[in-house]
This record gives C-alpha cells, sequence and structure tokens, in this order.
C-alpha cells in the first residue's frame, strides 16, 4: 500500500463498541512474535505534561548516546510524528511496509483491534527492528487498560500531574482518575509522580511493592521567561535554557530531570552535560508555541480545565502589565483574540472560565475530526460568559477573521484540541502578516 491507503487503514480500523482492555492487543503482539518483550522503556501516563515530559527524557537518552524510541500521541503536523528514534519519524515507506506485515495477522481477530492498538503493536515491532536500547512510551489515555500496559516492569513509570479529562472514561473523581493512571505502576518496579493525588499513588506502590520517588520542585530557582525560550535554575545544574514557552514548563522538565537522575542512579550513563544540552535540543511543536509576532500568534493544544488553567497563567505571565508586550484589556487583564475548537465531550464551561477574563473575543472553530463539536453549538455555549463571540465554522475562517481582526499589538491565541493544530498552522503560515 502507498502511504495515503496506509493511513486510511490505520483510521478505519473498526473500534466503535470494542471494550477496554488489553487481550486485543496482547494477541496481536503475540502473532508478531513479542517484539515489546525484548525491550526497555520510560512508561509515561497522566492528565497533562505527558507529552512535554516524554520528549525531555527522550531528547536528554538521545544525547546521552542512547538510541532512544518515543511515542505519543496525537500527533500535531503529520501522523509520523507518533513514532521516533533519536527525534527522527518514522518514514512513509517504514509505515508502509509495517503495516503491510501487521494487516494479515489484524484482519483475522474475531474482535478487531482499534486504531490505537494497531499503532501500539506496528511501534514496538518498530522499535525492535531499529534496535532500540530504551523507548519512551507514553500512555495514550488512562493507564490500567491502555494498550502500552501490555508492557512488563519498565526501568521507570512516571505519572504526570493530574486532572479533569476523559471522565467518562476514567471517572468522575481526581481519585477515579490517579486509579487509572496508576495502573502502569508494576509490581517490583519505579514510579516517579508529580505532586498530585499522593495517597492514590502511594496505596498502590504500597500494594506492588513499588519504590515511589517525588519530585522536589523546591530545586527550581530563578525563571526567566522570553517568547523564545524559558531560563532556569535547577539546583545542582548551571542555567537550564529550554525552547518551550510555557510558564509550567520548568515543572515538566523538573519531573523529567528527576526521571533521568533516577535512571542514573539504576546505571544508564547520563551526564550532567547530557541533561543540560539534552534539553536545550527538544522540539516541541503545538504546545504554547508562538508561530509568529506583529500580531503575536501562539498555538496550544490546551484540551482539559487544567490544560486552560495552565495557558491562561502563561499568558498572564507574557503579556501582563509587567510585560512589554501588554495588550489592554477588560479589568486589566490582557485582551487576547482566541480561536477555539473542541471535541463533542469537553466541558466547555469548565475550560473557558480560565480564559474568559483575559479575552476580547472569541472565534469558534470545529476541527477536522470525527468528535470535534460543531462552530455553532461552541459559539452558544461561549456567549454565556459575556465576551463577543463569532461562529467562523471551519478553522481557515477562524485563522483569517482573527487576523483581520487583530493590530500589530494584538495576541491571538489559537486553543481547544490537538486535533486542529495542523491546519492552523499551515492556514497561518499562508496568511500570516
Amino acid at each position: 500500500m502507498g502511504i495515503k491507503e496506509t493511513l486510511k487503514y490505520i483510521h478505519n480500523i473498526k473500534w466503535q463498541g470494542s471494550k477496554p482492555g488489553l487481550t486485543r492487543t496482547q494477541e496481536l503482539l503475540k502473532a508478531l512474535g513479542n517484539p515489546e518483550k525484548n525491550l526497555k522503556f520510560v512508561h509515561v501516563a497522566g492528565t497533562n505534561g505527558k507529552g512535554s515530559t516524554s520528549v525531555c527524557i527522550a531528547s536528554v537518552l538521545t544525547k546521552a548516546g542512547y538510541k532512544t524510541g518515543l511515542f505519543i500521541s496525537p500527533y500535531v503536523l503529520r501522523f509520523n510524528e507518533r513514532i521516533q528514534v533519536d527525534g527522527r519519524f518514522i518514514s512513509d515507506t517504514e509505515l508502509e511496509l509495517l503495516v503491510d506485515e501487521i494487516r494479515p495477522f489484524a484482519d483475522v481477530m474475531d474482535d478487531s483491534p482499534t486504531e490505537f492498538e494497531i499503532i501500539t503493536a506496528l511501534a514496538m515491532l518498530y522499535f525492535l527492528r531499529k534496535k532500540c536500547d530504551i523507548v519512551v512510551l507514553e500512555v495514550g489515555m488512562g493507564g490500567r487498560m491502555d494498550s502500552t500496559n501490555v508492557i512488563e516492569t519498565p526501568e521507570l513509570a512516571v505519572i504526570t500531574s493530574i486532572g479533569y479529562d476523559h471522565v467518562k472514561e476514567l471517572g468522575p473523581a481526581l481519585r477515579d482518575i490517579a486509579g487509572e493512571k496508576a495502573g502502569i505502576i508494576k509490581p517490583g518496579g519505579d514510579v516517579l509522580i508529580y505532586d498530585d493525588v499522593e495517597s492514590v499513588f502511594e496505596r498502590v506502590s504500597a500494594e506492588r511493592n513499588a519504590r515511589l520517588y517525588k519530585v522536589d520542585f523546591s530545586r527550581i530557582t530563578k525563571q526567566d521567561f522570553s517568547l523564545d525560550c524559558i531560563g532556569f535554575g535547577y539546583k545542582p545544574y548551571n542555567e537550564i535554557k529550554l525552547p518551550l514557552i510555557g510558564s509550567y514548563q520548568p515543572y515538566n522538565t523538573a519531573l523529567a530531570i528527576t526521571a533521568l537522575e533516577i535512571l542514573r542512579d539504576k546505571g544508564y550513563k547520563i551526564g550532567d552535560d547530557d541533561i543540560v544540552n539534552g534539553l536545550e535540543s527538544v522540539s516541541w511543536p503545538g504546545r504554547f508555541e508562538v508561530l509568529g509576532i506583529g500580531p503575536v500568534f501562539i498555538l496550544d493544544g490546551s484540551h482539559n480545565p487544567q490544560g486552560m488553567e495552565a495557558t491562561a497563567k502563561s499568558l498572564l505571565y507574557h503579556f501582563s502589565e509587567k510585560s512589554d508586550r501588554f495588550c489592554q484589556g477588560e479589568s486589566g487583564c490582557p485582551g487576547i483574540i482566541f480561536i477555539v475548537g473542541v471535541m463533542a465531550d469537553k466541558d466547555v464551561d469548565a475550560m473557558t472560565a480560565y480564559i474568559a477574563p483575559l479575552a476580547k473575543h472569541f472565534f469558534t472553530v470545529k476541527p477536522r475530526h470525527v468528535r470535534a463539536m460543531c462552530s455553532h453549538e461552541l459559539a452558544e455555549k461561549l456567549k454565556h460568559f459575556g465576551i463577543p463571540v463569532t461562529d467562523s465554522g471551519s478553522v481557515a475562517n477562524g485563522v483569517s477573521e482573527a487576523l483581520s481582526m487583530a493590530g500589530e499589538r494584538d495576541i491571538i491565541c489559537a486553543l481547544g484540541s490537538f486535533y486542529m493544530s495542523a491546519e492552523v498552522r499551515e492556514i497561518y503560515m499562508i496568511l500570516r502578516p
């Protein structure tokens, strides 16, 4: 198959109605010779920050000389981003060949695998064929029943910040969600956690005789933010320069550094310079990413209440009164133009509550995804916040109309779903001032 046919096959896998579980992934991997059993992993779960944490860990491991696999979801620009080795995406040809190899086994399964299960299996096979020394494996959703959880005890399990997302699948309370994330903790393993819902992770770690580690955020010292990078101290290292500018990134980075220190204590040869230089080399598009200036145009993947809160804090940090890019809005807050598109299952009110005080106008759009909320429905929901709303329909219209409204010193922020990131970027690059 060519790449178009390959991607069509992956995306058209029958998944509706499939019950959660690991048996389909296990069956498919067994047919492929269980490649996952010959790999080492850092397994990363969490609600927010797991992608940033994963890419930071992978970048440093590569800098330290390890052939490093990276499995992430979702992608921003193209599907191939989801499967990487040493920062290089899987090629179209490699993807085509792997799907051709896997398809005969998947097609005869009585219980058809889901799209994510197919991708997980081909990633495992790819990483083994590439002879990866270690793989940084990001969970898709939850943890306990996620298809990545077929692996045996990893070198380290990492659980990032916990928040409210996918509550229908994971549960209505933070303890429920944390319990699902804790599913990646394996008997006798090592687990590193952020500082959320600690009691749940302490209990599960004790039950499974796992060693529990926590991040010491007090090691973060002075922080210096610009629209290009973050500079901050993290004892005992010299200044860390990270090309990710969200105000929350030093905390994700602290989690990644602690993970790397644990791996070093387990025998991995990771020097201080590897950590500093590896973090400086991180590339992670679509996460509070500045696409242009004059007006400032920010692309962000925030898609749940906790993510929106973090984005609001970042916007205030960069564009409040102490910033030379301050754009005056009501009540002394930045007057920001937001382009918003979300999935239909999102808690729009809870998400919008964090950014509405910063907004002077909303443009609602519908991302190109089967689960996307109609832009008109989203517009009706946002009107309750008393901010002017324009129903733009398409992402292209939203970007065009926002740019037409904005002055040179205005700020535009497109957010709500990773699924519209590629289209936002594409349209902006055509229309940018």
